[in-house]
Order: structure tokens, then sequence, then C-alpha cells
């Protein structure tokens, strides 16, 4: 029997329950929805979780897609889901945790007698430690941005090379591996021992599907290249980027991309021009290096060094 919070399945069961990670201020308890599908044959333990940036849905949307599809019946191994982490977040539809103003994905591994944000932590955390394999679902919040998925540990990390397998198994295209922020899932569990990746499928409001699919199909990769279904599994060079550089407007004005997103730059290419609302050019902006056109903001109007892009630098295929 295998269990994660309410919700306990034997071999080639499915079920469905809440983890319990506190209260809310009238005293109601607080439940993460969970998910444990257990194959009726043995073999590794996946975790996948999303949401943990409340506004963030495309994760979201893929577990709604996946857990139906799997078959206990055809799964070897077992495969736990907590559908949505930032709980409060998520109800109001806020990138961090509105009762601690927090960014839920710099918490962990949490602190099981904290703020709301490291209890939440440290229980998915508990669960994430459980497993052979961690996909920490994301994307790139409202900003329009490229499907891809990133490596956090570094690349000194003893499970580098786990993690960029687990990375170039979910096949999104393209990645970046370059060491993450402290307190990520994607940098502490793999001190644990885990290979742990965050795929970050595109950048919307709301839903974007063909993000989603890209991301359901992901899981499925990885469930199959790590054996878990039957199948073979894609084997697509990717396109991997170890720098970021983010280019913000020298003034304010209305700006207009010169690139497409996942297109190439090269140095002194025109990233975006800036123009008053007449259409008269006021500044234009260009890559300082090589790489791809990574993410740009939504929104066309922008104030004197606000952020407009970002580039994809050092960038190879692997």
């Amino acid at each position: 029997m295998t269990t994660l919070g309410s919700a306990s399945a034997a071999p080639g069961e499915v079920d469905i329950g809440r983890l319990e990670v506190g209260e809310t201020r009238d005293g109601t308890t607080v439940g993460l929805p969970v998910a444990v599908i257990n194959g009726a044959s043995q073999g590794r333990t996946l975790y996948v979780q999303a949401a943990s940036d409340g506004d963030e849905l495309n994760g979201v949307g893929v577990i709604r897609e996946v857990v139906p599809q799997l078959d206990p019946a055809e799964l070897s191994g077992t495969v736990l889901v907590v559908g949505v982490i930032n709980y409060h977040g998520f109800q109001v539809a806020e990138h961090r945790n509105p009762i601690d103003d927090t960014k839920m994905n710099r918490t962990y591994p949490g602190d099981s007698e904290g703020t709301s944000s490291e209890r939440i932590a440290a229980a998915t955390f508990d669960a994430a430690t459980r497993a052979d394999l961690v996909l920490d679902l994301h994307q790139g919040s409202t900003s329009e941005m490229i499907d891809e998925v990133r490596v956090r540990c570094g690349p000194r990390h003893r499970l580098h090379d786990d993690c960029l397998e687990l990375a170039k198994a979910f096949d999104a295209g393209h990645v970046l591996d370059q060491k993450g922020p402290d307190g990520q899932l994607a940098r502490a569990a793999p001190d644990e021992g885990i290979p742990t990746v965050d795929p970050e499928l595109g950048g919307s409001v709301g839903w974007d599907h063909d993000s989603i699919r890209t991301g359901v199909e992901g899981v499925f990769n990885v469930l199959a290249h790590y054996d878990f279904l039957d199948g073979d599994a894609p084997s697509e060079p990717q396109t991997r980027a170890t720098g970021f550089e983010q280019y913000g407007s020298p003034v304010g004005g209305l700006v207009r991309l010169r690139h497409n997103l996942g297109e190439r730059v090269s140095p002194g290419d025109v990233l975006f021009e800036v123009t008053d609302v007449f259409g008269t050019g006021r500044a234009e902006v260009t890559a300082d290096t090589s790489g791809v056109l990574w993410r740009s903001r939504r929104l066309p109007q922008v104030a004197t060094g606000e952020y407009v892009c970002s580039v994809g630098t050092d960038v190879d295929q692997y």
C-alpha cells in the first residue's frame, strides 16, 4: 500500500485525497490535492507537482490530462502527484503565497514548524524525497516564453548528468542548464540524491494549450524512458543554454520585438525597438552576445529600465 496524505492505493490501484499543510484564518484545514497511481508491477517512483507559483496554471493543466490516462495495470512503479502546491496563491491567482508574501519555490526543503510557505514546502519535500525522480512543473509566469526544462543543480553537482538526462527525456526541445537560486526544489532534491528538473511550460495568462500538450507528452516521455510504461521514448537533440541575459528598455514607450521566441540572434542584432504612441522611434536595443530569444514581456508598454526580454546564451546541442 502506498500513501500520500489521505490517498492510499494498493498495487494496481489509483486513489486521490488531500495532504494537510495547516489551516486557513477561520481554522479550516488546508489540504493540497494529491493522487497516488500505484502500478501493478514494481518499479521506480516518480513525483510530480505543479503550481508552486499560484498563477502558473499550465502544470495543473498537465496533471489534469495525465492522471486520467495513467492505467495502473500498465504501470511499473508508482507516480505520486501534488496537483497544487501554493494553495493560497492558487485561490486568488497570485504568484506568491499571500499568507506570508513568499515565493514558494524559494523555501525548500522547508520547515515543518515555520511559516505557511515553509510548512507546505516541508510536507511536499517529504513526498518528493520518497521518489527516484522529480518533475516540478512551472511556466514563465504571465510572460511569453518558449517551452523548456531547467536543470538547476549546477554543472559541478554530483547529480548534474542525471538531471540533464531527465531534462532530455522530457524532450521539450530547449534546456536551461544553469544553477538556480537557493530554495528551489530542483536545487534541494538533488542534494538528497534525487534527479529533479523543472519544466517551464511556456508562459500565459490562464491555459496555454500548446504548452500543456508539450507537458503531457513530456511526462509520458519520462515514463517511457525510465520504464514506468512500455514504449519508445524520443531522444532528439536539445538546444541547451547555460547562460541567460535580460534586457530592459532605456526609455519609456511601446515595445516592438524584432524576433520571435526561439529564434537565434547574433551580437548587434536588434532585439526590440521602442516607439512613442505615434510610432516615432525612440530607441533600439541590440543583442550583446549570440543566443536564443527565450522570453519576453507580454504587454507592450514599458517604463525606463523595465524588463523587455531574455536571451539564452552559451548555446549548444546535446
